[in-house]
């Protein structure tokens, strides 16, 4: 199958699970659904990504209650109606030689948004928006959106169950890995940073209270989701700002949450604080990956403009993080794999359909 070294086309044992290679498609908001339903588009989407020869291939953020889509145009898991297209998409995306992975989310506060191609911006009811939109503190994201009401405690207990329900259906879809997101600003991001979780109860304050609800979540989601399959945790490793969550919070956090069950940490960053400056460049965030590795003794995967088959390559071959999860490039590219695993002088077999084009 192999005819190079190329460590990115080497297998990738999780668990029961084993990757064909390193190459994973990163959640990317489609903004196609209704009522949380996946479609044709999901089907296509992914399906194409799976045949285009990567690893993994996960799901956008698809989120856990209906509150907690960022877009009224979201995926959602919070209906067990939702389960029949997400089978056919995962069953599609195995039949092809990938696995199959979902992310599951809540948005918090930057719930109840237009697409991007609508604007962005809150949504209006009349836009299919709604207005309860929950955080840790009744702090807005920015001057433009709504403030969103504190959860309490039963509100908080709501939020872990959701998350163990949607894995539970996560698995009855025949998905082989979850991530839990706990990035780019939306719930349990908020939680974690001091910007956004301004509590005093158990909640807040403290690193230890910060972290204790997507703790909570883990264990949760690990209750029904089986110690055969892997769990993914996506962070945003900093908030680029000061005061914020830092990269030294995200390696203490992964020594916490890799004991409970956590297989890989997904390392992004950003979009917490809507004045943040990001330094974007290509692998801008390889190193918060290639920390948690080293320092937490756990996987890790990097994210974050990898656009090449020879930056891909160079950051598993030298110990950064134990997978690339790609985004753009795979929307530019969906063969990507294909086409790097050609550019790496790896032998890689083609869908027996395309064989015609490879020469």
């Amino acid at each position: 199958m192999h005819s190079s070294t190329a460590p990115l086309f080497s297998p990738l044992k999780l668990r029961d699970v084993t990757l064909r290679n390193r190459i994973g498609v990163s959640p990317m908001c489609q903004y196609s659904s209704d009522d949380g339903f996946a479609s044709d588009w999901h089907l296509v989407h992914l399906g194409s990504r799976a045949v285009g020869g990567a690893g993994l291939v996960f799901t956008e953020a698809t989120a856990v209650t209906a509150n907690g889509r960022i877009s009224p145009n979201d995926l959602g898991i919070y209906r067990d109606e939702h389960g029949e297209m997400l089978s056919r998409t995962a069953s599609l995306i195995q039949q092809h030689g990938a696995i199959a992975g979902i992310q599951l989310a809540h948005a918090g506060r930057k719930a109840s948004c237009r697409r991007p191609w609508d604007g962005g911006g809150p949504a209006t009811p009349a836009e299919g928006g709604w207005d309860d939109i929950v955080a840790p503190s009744a702090v807005p994201f920015d001057s433009a959106s709504p403030q969103p009401s504190e959860l309490d405690q039963s509100g908080i207990d709501a939020i872990v169950t959701a998350f163990t329900i949607a894995a539970k259906r996560a698995l009855e879809c025949d998905f082989k890995v979850v991530e839990v997101h706990a990035a780019h600003g939306y719930l349990l991001h908020e939680f974690l940073s001091p910007l956004s979780n301004l509590r005093t109860d158990d909640y807040g304050g403290s690193f230890d209270n910060r972290i204790r609800l997507v703790c909570d979540v883990i264990r949760a989601v690990r209750t029904v989701w089986p110690e055969r399959l892997p769990l993914f945790l996506r962070v945003s490793s900093t908030d680029w700002t000061d005061g914020g969550w830092t990269v030294d919070d995200t390696v203490a956090l992964a020594r916490r949450v890799f004991p409970l069950g956590v297989d890989v940490i997904d390392c992004s960053s950003g979009g917490n604080v809507a004045s943040a400056r990001l330094p974007i460049g290509p692998g801008y965030q390889t190193a918060f990956a290639q920390r948690v590795r080293s320092e937490a003794n756990g996987m890790s995967a990097a994210v974050g403009m990898i656009t090449s088959p020879a930056q891909a390559d160079h950051i598993i071959r030298t110990g950064q993080a134990d997978m690339v999860l790609l985004a753009r490039e795979m929307l530019r590219d969906p063969y990507f794999p294909l086409h790097a695993a050609r550019a790496l002088g790896v032998e890689l077999e083609w869908p027996v359909q395309y064989k015609l084009a490879r020469s």
